[in-house]
């Protein structure tokens, strides 16, 4: 015979557990803000970036004058080089190529005979992304002549940018531009340097010696920028309103005013990893973050992003968090090769479904067994 009140209590205890069926199913929170979706590349560990399906290393070209440059572009897949550590667990030392690990931007160096100086870039293939927070750890070239460039990007006068001039350092001053491109950039010929949206920020550190940390937060009324953690500057006019996808770009022209170059030799910007905590303006998506989300108070239901406190450089801070190495921490997210709760997989849509699906068959369940037990 069942002892009742026992039995009751245990349908009480089990009832609360099933409003989290997976830590972090509502989101992540950087400053008390939630963001549903969640998109991370490690690169110091990841073989082959042609593999993974986050990312579109870009092939296109740009002529001269639409290039805004004495010189053209020539964006290609062969300048966009994987070269992980040689073991999963290491987090520095020298790649399985030689040199920095990470994934490898060239610049190619030389005058180039056809007009367009061979470069590198990659866009995320989620283009629904509306505000977020935004990180990349990066080391840059110290050779002359290119531009390295983190940004968000709708169109020409919606864009968040942090870009890096390698003609702008020296042994005392290293800066990094920071720009919102806006209807004013455009009618300066997008030329963001005398608009309000336009900061040349020094760093307190030499971004071509180590990787450090770059980070722009970005919100319906302002967009505030980061480095290893440290608050930069914060700006609130031309703020985008539209959804769009991050790039990542390493770049020359020509132009003596921005670029500089081309570069006498190649010139290489190495990226440590890429993480993205930011709200979609997807209804699949949407409907994807209501049918997981339980209970948003819930316990676990949403996970505080870390900070980054220090530069990630070294076998000791270069180990930061990632919430797709850990297991049940991003079911129904669809950055690639993250653990979803059965540890290993690959996190998908179709993971999170089928785990939602067993949360509402094990509520379902529950409810049924508490009716029984009370009417019965």
């Amino acid at each position: 015979m069942f002892n009742l009140p026992f039995t009751f209590s245990i349908l009480q205890v089990l009832l609360l557990a099933v409003h989290v069926c997976a830590d972090c199913e509502c989101g992540y929170t950087v400053n008390n803000t939630l963001y549903t979706d969640l998109l991370e590349t490690d690169f110091l560990h990841l073989p082959n970036i042609t593999l993974d399906t986050d990312w579109l290393p870009q092939n296109y070209t740009v002529i001269a004058g639409l290039a805004r440059g004495p010189y053209g572009k020539n964006a290609s897949i062969s300048n966009v080089i994987s070269n992980p550590l040689k073991s999963q667990y290491d987090w520095s030392g020298v790649g399985e190529l030689g040199g920095d690990p990470g994934l490898q931007l060239y610049v190619r160096g030389g005058i180039p005979a056809d007009g367009l100086v061979p470069m590198a870039e990659m866009a995320t293939q989620r283009d629904d992304i509306l505000y977020g927070s935004f990180r990349a750890a990066m080391k840059v070239t110290g050779a002359p002549g290119t531009c390295g460039a983190f940004f968000w990007y709708f169109n020409d006068t919606q864009e968040i940018d942090m870009e890096f001039l390698s003609n702008q350092a020296n042994l005392t001053h290293h800066p990094v531009n920071l720009v919102l491109q806006s209807p004013l950039s455009e009618e300066d010929g997008y030329n963001a340097v005398n608009t309000p949206t336009f900061s040349l920020h020094p760093l307190p550190f030499i971004p071509d010696s180590a990787y450090h940390e770059y980070r722009f937060d970005w919100s319906p009324s302002s967009v505030s920028f980061y480095a290893d953690g440290v608050f930069l500057i914060s700006m609130n006019t031309s703020v985008p309103t539209s959804p769009g996808h991050i790039t990542l770009s390493h770049w020359s022209n020509g132009d003596q005013q921005w670029s500089g170059g081309p570069p006498q030799e190649d010139a290489i910007l190495t990226v440590e990893y890429f993480k993205g905590y930011f709200n979609s303006s997807s209804e699949t998506r949407q409907n994807d973050w209501a049918q997981r989300c339980k209970q948003a108070s819930a316990p676990n239901a949403t996970c505080v992003v870390p900070e980054v406190t220090a530069a990630p450089d070294g076998n000791v801070s270069a180990k930061t968090w990632f919430f797709s190495q850990q297991n049940n921490m991003t079911v129904n997210q669809t950055t690639f090769g993250a653990n979803n709760h059965t540890g290993g997989k690959k996190s998908g849509a179709s993971s999170g479904l089928d785990n939602g699906l067993w949360c509402s068959i094990m509520v379902n369940t529950l409810f049924v067994m508490r009716w029984v037990y009370l009417f019965v």
